[in-house]
């Protein structure tokens, strides 16, 4: 596994630089744009950009064999494994001036995670993981919470334009009606990793991609947080809802959102 620890190393690196070169490109608040697609708040900056170029061409350096697939360009170079970069998830925070934003480094191979990096640069947050090797924070271990009730709990509902509102709507009154508190913060990789960090309880959405989550899935993993099969659910031009929790309330969210944990 040695090799996955040297990629790890130099995702961790990575990160850290292309946050430091996002906080350098970020835009004047009003100046980002929305997406050719239209949805709405589907943000995009000048920096998203940069910042996803940066991250290809020094992974193409340091691991010439490996594939990359980014948010912006899609999948461009095929590998037996794949780094799966969301150069800043969290763009309509950024672009308004906030702080809840982030880079997001995942390698995969073998329709499984192996391995996240994800660097939340004003928060002050650095989030590593490899498959059986453990979830950090700022190189403390992560656990997922022991909360046992919904009742008791802190649930993230993430939002996706690709879902009909009403859907959405549903889901947060299923929750809501069992007495979570809820939670909406603007990432979803750091709503995820929130879940692994245990400062919040879960995360549920019903559509978001590849990107947003492919760092986040060991993390998750590694620190006992209970996720569904998001890889074996989607593509690499698709998405699939996701669920993850901390792991005694999982089975209750799971019925509640429609959400297989498999």
């Amino acid at each position: 596994m040695t090799e996955l620890s040297d990629r790890l190393s130099v995702a961790g690196r990575l990160a850290q630089e292309a946050a430091a070169m996002a906080l350098r490109l970020r835009p004047k608040a009003g100046d980002a744009v929305l997406k050719s697609e239209g949805l709405g708040q589907d943000w995009l900056t000048e920096a998203d950009g940069a910042v996803e170029r940066f991250l290809s061409e020094e992974l193409l350096k340091a691991f010439p064999e490996d594939g990359f697939q980014g948010e912006e360009a899609g999948l461009h170079r095929e590998g037996t494994l794949r780094w799966v970069v969301d150069p800043i998830d969290g763009t309509s925070n950024f672009a308004h001036g906030g702080q809840r934003w982030c880079v997001s480094i995942g390698l995969v191979g073998d329709g499984e995670a192996l391995l996240g990096a994800i660097c939340a640069p004003q928060l002050d947050q650095l989030f590593l993981a490899r498959k059986g090797q453990g979830a950090t924070l700022n190189g403390a271990p992560i656990r997922a919470a022991a909360t046992a009730r919904l009742d008791r709990a802190m649930v993230e509902c993430g939002w996706s334009p690709r879902r009909p509102d009403a859907l959405f709507q549903a889901m947060v009154q299923k929750v809501m009606g069992q007495g979570a508190m809820l939670r909406a913060g603007g990432s979803g990789t750091l709503g995820l990793a929130d879940v692994a960090a245990g400062t919040q309880d879960a995360y549920v959405e019903l559509h978001i991609n590849l990107w947003d989550v492919a760092a986040a899935l060991v993390v998750l993993a590694e620190a006992g947080a209970r996720v569904s099969p998001f890889i074996a659910q989607a593509d690499a031009a698709g998405g699939a809802p996701i669920l993850a929790a901390a792991p005694s309330i999982a089975e209750e969210l799971s019925a509640l959102s429609g959400i297989s944990l498999g």
